[in-house]
């Protein structure tokens, strides 16, 4: 929570116009004096959010906009100094041991927070040129910690198919299910798949695009995951199916991945590589895209200006995770690979309403989220699903589709009348060969 802009620091005089310092501490003279500085620093940059701080004994210095988007209540002078001195991780840290509540809607509230925060901190700044391995055992790791919490869990709140990204809604009334179903075939229409040809997926999920492409366009798909439960699942799904002699789901890392392939797609895998590995992930792309006649697509989580993954989601939901720029996928992963990007689309507010969804369904099952895992987690997820929608309505984190193909092949589209035309697509397509 960055201060909002080039605003001068906050006097004692204007502290005390507010409503009064916080009462003293029943401890030290210092600390309580610390604790009435501390409190008025945050108050001042939260009320250009509109947001109230209300401390542990009840006081308040709130001095923006009525009535205020929500309220802050902090428990305790431990999450007090956590918030000034170093937010993006003790907010969620605080948050999910309930020593910090927000009074109003988590969402709007911390949408807010978010927007305070649009330019890196320095924080951030040091982090960002700091980046972390991600060795085939760690990555490994890293995917056990969230992904393999028990395909019940996730169950319980996605949709029927268990895509676990961003959905596409061609009109904001369709379902959830029917948004996560238009995602998956814009994803092949973006790919011009035919068939007969083979692709290859870089971490599958539970499977179902991979299901998808190979039951409504007929290709034939090898699909590489690190997560056992997923690929169990998606395994007995095929089977069930009666796609198993169609898709093959892989349970090892995309940078083992061989043979020669028609298309590359990878839905939500991208912030897991590292930058540190997006050479390896280059090298990969070269070596199994078919040269003339191939194409690609990523579709990755990314921001506007380089910065780390909030630091309270890398230790508590996506340890290892990275969302990066597009200059730094083009430069680092799609340069070196000699692949030209033939399109580009932002999805960032079909994210925001796709994670809505979502929260909202883990409400409704937060009772049987309790008793398995406990209250710190279900809090956590919480935080989590809701700091998320947060963060894409605020434009701190975007989701982006690029489409690419090896420098010399011809694009496979001329038009986006092609992609989104329908009828006329087809149409489109014809009269180009």
């Amino acid at each position: 929570m960055g201060p909002p802009g080039a605003r001068s620091a906050p006097s004692k005089d204007w502290l005390a116009s507010q409503g009064g310092l916080p009462r003293r501490s029943s401890h030290s003279p210092l600390a309580g004096w610390l604790n009435r500085r501390l409190a008025g620093l945050l108050q001042w940059k939260l009320s250009a959010a509109a947001v109230r701080l209300q401390l542990w004994d009840g006081t308040s210095l709130y001095g923006g906009a009525e009535p205020p988007t929500g309220t802050l209540r902090v428990a305790d002078a431990r999450t007090l100094r956590g918030l000034v001195f170093n937010p993006h991780l003790q907010f969620g840290e605080a948050y999910m041991a309930g020593r910090l509540d927000v009074e109003g809607e988590l969402t709007p509230v911390l949408e807010a927070v978010s927007r305070l925060s649009l330019v890196p901190s320095l924080r951030e700044r040091i982090a960002v040129r700091l980046p972390l391995p991600n060795s085939l055992s760690r990555a490994r790791r890293n995917v056990h910690h969230h992904y393999d919490l028990g395909n019940d869990f996730y169950q319980g709140w996605l949709d029927e198919q268990l895509v676990y990204t961003c959905a596409y809604f061609e009109h904001p009334q369709v379902s959830l299910e029917e948004a996560q179903r238009a995602k998956l075939d814009l994803v092949c229409r973006k790919l011009r798949l035919q068939p007969g040809e083979t692709v290859v997926e870089a971490g599958c999920g539970w499977g179902a695009l991979a299901l998808h492409m190979a039951r409504a366009y007929g290709v034939r798909v090898r699909a590489f995951n690190v997560s056992r439960e997923q690929i169990a699942y998606a395994r007995e799904r095929a089977s069930r199916e009666g796609l198993g002699g169609r898709v093959e789901f892989i349970d090892d890392d995309y940078r083992n991945v061989k043979g020669e392939y028609d298309a590359f797609v990878s839905v939500g895998m991208l912030e897991h590589v590292g930058v540190k590995h997006y050479e390896s992930l280059a090298r990969v792309l070269k070596r199994v895209l078919r040269r003339e006649g191939g194409r690609g697509l990523l579709h990755f989580i990314g921001r506007d200006i380089a910065r780390p993954l909030n630091a309270w989601i890398r230790r508590r939901i996506f340890p290892g995770a990275y969302p990066p720029t597009l200059a730094e996928v083009t430069t680092k992963v799609l340069g070196p690979a000699r692949m030209s990007v033939l399109d580009v689309e932002n999805l960032r507010l079909h994210y925001a309403r796709t994670l809505a969804h979502w929260s909202r369904r883990f409400a409704a099952i937060e009772d049987r989220v309790r008793s398995r895992y406990g209250e710190e987690f279900r809090r956590a997820w919480e935080l989590y699903l809701a700091g998320s929608e947060a963060a894409f309505l605020a434009g701190t984190l975007q989701l982006f589709q690029v489409v690419f193909s090896p420098a010399e092949s011809a694009p496979p589209f001329l038009t986006r009348v092609e992609i989104y035309g329908g009828e006329r697509a087809d149409q489109w397509f014809a009269a180009t060969r």
